[in-house]
């Protein structure tokens, strides 16, 4: 195999770059202070047409129908021109857990009723499977959903639900039959202005202060029984499916801004001067380069070895466990590495490089824990 990108591919990592720089990096430093999100960067995304990148196009999707392995390397480029990292990561929350699942498993009916909405930015959605005595125990979910005449009664709470506050449609996660464990959860499409379905507002966090997360609650909510998505107790081969395609993009713009880095920490100590030479002459300081860059290449390697296993339509379950573990906790170690090499520089905010840390942090928790994936891996493996 080979994982060199096609001129194409490095085109349109550049282009997604090329936008970001030029429309995507104005007040942030205000936004991560206030915890703003910015519903104008969203719609300019996309008019762009990054959204449309997980639509097929008869239902507004991108007419180039790109594989995955392309639509991470776009993200990637989107990564590396964007200086907000929530955005990224809130964008890929909705493509790949939202909208795939929906173009995949959906009637025609919820196809052509909500995918034009979310590749055109005029509405948000959030995917809420994390409950709060079931967040790495996802099967020890209690949000049941009451089968009734013409559809579903839904009671129960979602937390830590990225986009949560600012959605106008959720596909919750619910269970429909406590006996059959795993097999027993369904998926259903929630509009916001549902009788009985409440939200909660913002909550502030450590990084990725630009992405509302909150929870959503649910009293005697009905749902009608059109808005199930796939078959009843399809939940959860619904989100593991989902799940392997969102690591690979929302770890792209990690990937992205990890190379950016790279080439930030180069620069800065080549220029920097201490006893008279340039700070990137010290051992300490180019070990520390150069552990960047190896982070960069392994991580990169398995980013685009889980995309292209994924486009020959066979499962990467090991593959994404390593990939989320290892790109995660090389992105933590190399903000880190990055504001050693800028120094006091570094960890001042105004200045654009510690905010990556707080960022980075998230990523060895969101969609699977660095433990939770030590352990798939050791399961994987016989243990």
């Amino acid at each position: 195999m080979n994982f060199n990108p096609t001129p194409n591919q490095l085109e349109l990592k550049k282009k997604f770059s090329f936008f970001a720089k030029a429309n995507l990096n104005k007040s942030i430093q205000e936004r991560d202070k206030t915890c703003s999100f910015s519903r104008e960067d969203w719609k300019t995304c996309a008019d762009f047409g990054i959204q449309a990148i997980a639509v097929p196009p008869q239902y507004g999707g991108d007419k180039r129908e790109l594989d995955l392995l392309s639509s991470t390397i776009a993200m990637e480029g989107l990564g590396y021109g964007c200086l907000d990292n929530g955005l990224p990561f809130a964008l890929s929350a909705q493509m790949w857990t939202v909208q795939l699942p929906i173009a995949e498993f959906g009637t025609e009916l919820q196809k052509s009723k909500y995918l034009p909405l979310l590749s055109s930015g005029e509405k948000i959605a959030c995917h809420a499977l994390t409950e709060p005595n079931a967040g790495s125990d996802v099967f020890n979910m209690k949000t049941s959903a009451t089968k009734v005449d013409g559809g579903y009664i839904l009671n129960g709470e979602k937390c830590l639900i990225t986009l949560a506050p600012v959605a106008d449609i959720a596909l919750i996660f619910a269970v429909t039959n406590s006996k059959l464990g795993k097999w027993g959860i369904s998926a259903f499409i929630v509009e916001i202005d549902t009788l009985g379905f409440s939200v909660s507002t913002n909550k502030e966090k450590m990084g990725l202060r630009t992405v509302p997360i909150g929870s959503l609650y649910f009293k005697d909510c009905f749902v009608p029984e059109e808005n199930r998505l796939g078959k009843e107790g399809a939940g959860w081969s619904i989100t593991n499916h989902s799940l392997e395609h969102d690591r690979c993009s929302i770890l792209a713009s990690q990937l992205g801004a990890m190379e950016y880095q790279l080439e930030q920490s180069i620069a800065y100590v080549k220029k920097r001067q201490q006893f008279g030479t340039a700070v990137g002459a010290f051992q300490s300081v180019s070990n520390r380069i150069a552990d960047m860059k190896l982070r960069l290449e392994t991580s990169r390697l398995l980013l685009y070895n889980v995309a292209w296993i994924k486009d020959q339509g066979k499962s990467a379950m090991l593959e994404s466990a390593l990939l989320k573990l290892q790109l995660s906790e090389s992105y933590v170690a190399s903000s880190l590495d990055n504001i050693r090499n800028h120094g006091g520089y570094g960890y001042l905010s105004e200045n654009d490089i510690e905010r990556d840390l707080r960022d980075a942090v998230g990523g060895v928790i969101y969609a699977g824990t660095s433990d939770i994936q030590r352990n798939i891996i050791a399961k994987l493996l016989g243990l």
